[in-house]
């Protein structure tokens, strides 16, 4: 099996390439105010004028040639051993299509993998793209919402809706408790506070994932997520979610 990286940058840097540990091939889609292709070691950069991160993933998801696919953002640093780390956990799980790993951050708690077992749409929900990586061949022409993700209209949320559309079309995924490197995530492109933005948006967020259920799983966020609730109060935090959702399901509609 081969290993490829596919990384989503704005304006990039060549030298912030070598900073990342990045030993396997990569593709890397550099949104910028220009259209072309170079090769720059073992990338194979195509600089582009579109924006958004779904559209990024898209494209590069259209140009990868890996057996394996390990989604990337400009603020990781991969271990050493990532690409047998990750290849091994293929190899030894075979019917696994996408494989969750955990990932350090310095800068943000996040809730790691403390056992290898098979995801369901129940706790799958918190996984952001820097932990994923799944067989190309499986994923097949699924690919992100465009109306999700940094520069997009809802500012989140893609990683997820990615996964569950990829649960709905059957593929089966895995979580690993390999750790693959570490995610700074100094600066985030998005969030700005739990403010109304934030409930607006995790509203649209509900109804990508599920329509019929978007009520339900809004009222277990907030019921679940109880931090959030420290600039805007439940029943308004309710409200503007809600709200998101339905703008979401007519966008959805007119697409």
């Amino acid at each position: 099996m081969k290993l490829e990286v596919l990384l989503s940058v704005m304006n990039l840097r060549l030298d912030n390439l070598d900073k990342m540990n990045i030993t396997s091939d990569c593709v890397v889609i550099n949104q910028c105010d220009k259209n072309d292709f170079t090769q720059y070691k073992n990338f194979r950069i195509y600089s582009c004028d579109e924006r958004g991160l779904s559209n990024s993933r898209n494209k590069g998801l259209d140009n990868v040639k890996g057996d394996i696919i390990v989604l990337c953002d400009d603020d990781v640093v991969y271990n050493k051993d990532y690409e047998r780390l990750i290849l091994e956990e293929f190899d030894k799980n075979k019917d696994a299509d996408i494989i969750t790993f955990n990932i350090d951050s310095p800068n943000r708690e996040i809730k790691f993998n403390k056992k290898n077992k098979r995801l369901h749409f129940y706790n799958v929900l918190r996984y952001t793209s820097s932990r994923i990586a799944f067989r190309r061949e499986s994923v097949g022409n699924i690919r992100f919402n465009t109306l999700f993700g940094a520069g997009a209209k809802y500012q989140s949320g893609e990683d997820t809706i990615f996964l569950v559309d990829c649960l709905k079309k059957g593929l089966k995924i895995y979580s690993s408790t390999k750790n693959i490197g570490i995610v700074y995530q100094t600066n985030s492109t998005w969030f700005n506070g739990y403010n109304e933005k934030f409930f607006y948006d995790k509203g649209a967020v509900f109804a990508g994932i599920s329509r019929r259920f978007r009520i339900v799983l809004i009222l277990q966020y907030l019921l679940r997520h109880k931090e959030v609730l420290k600039e805007i109060k439940f029943f308004n935090a309710f409200k503007l979610m809600v709200k998101g959702s339905k703008d979401y399901i007519k966008k959805d509609v007119n697409i």
